[in-house]
């Protein structure tokens, strides 16, 4: 195993991301899906990562695993600008995903609480063993006490500050299998799901 890299920010923060979802009102759960994902091996942990993306883009992308301290680690060198990890979220079910460059800045940014993403190209980010949102009062929500997790289907994200009212986009899942989630903030990014049919 190599070095450590920044995206050890995902586990052991008060914020969790679900689908790019998160919520800052209580901890990671200890004894979920992170410790179980630590118990796996360098070969299966691997095996989830690249299974957040397709084929072609996962087979040169890096690869970054949890140690037993629960931090990431790169094991793997990429040579296409992807980096995958084997989950984002304290959840039973592991959600990997594969991103980008852009995607890994704009998700830097949300991590340390930076006003906008400083990215200055879209990123796109895949996650398809699908994910969750925060759902409150029928909207999805970056937090809130009392809000719920909504497991989202297979999908990829645009990670660019798009505006619902401009693109005429829903800010809500729907039929069409695509919509602006965090609509009216700085980290507003389109959600496409891979089958719309399975939308919740």
């Amino acid at each position: 195993m190599t070095r450590p890299n920044r995206l050890s920010f995902f586990i052991g923060c008060s914020i969790m991301i679900p689908a790019l979802a998160f919520s800052a009102d209580k901890p990671p759960q200890k004894g979920s899906t992170v410790k179980e994902v630590k118990t796996m091996s360098e070969k299966d942990q691997t095996a989830l990562a690249v299974s957040a993306a397709p084929a072609h883009i996962s087979k040169d992308a890096s690869v970054m695993i949890y140690g037993a301290d629960g931090k990431l680690t790169e094991v793997r060198k990429g040579t296409n600008g992807f980096t995958c990890i084997p989950t984002v979220m304290n959840l039973p079910i592991p959600d990997p995903i594969c991103m980008d460059a852009a995607s890994n800045q704009w998700m830097t940014d949300i991590m340390n609480n930076a006003p906008k993403p400083s990215n200055t190209v879209p990123g796109i980010a895949y996650m398809a063993r699908g994910g969750s949102h925060l759902e409150k009062g029928g909207k999805v929500v970056m937090s809130g006490d009392g809000a719920k997790v909504v497991k989202e289907p297979p999908h990829w994200m645009i990670m660019w500050p798009f505006d619902a009212s401009a693109s005429k986009l829903p800010t809500t899942p729907n039929p069409s299998g695509m919509y602006v989630m965090f609509e009216g903030s700085p980290y507003a990014h389109i959600m496409v799901y891979q089958d719309p049919n399975k939308m919740k």
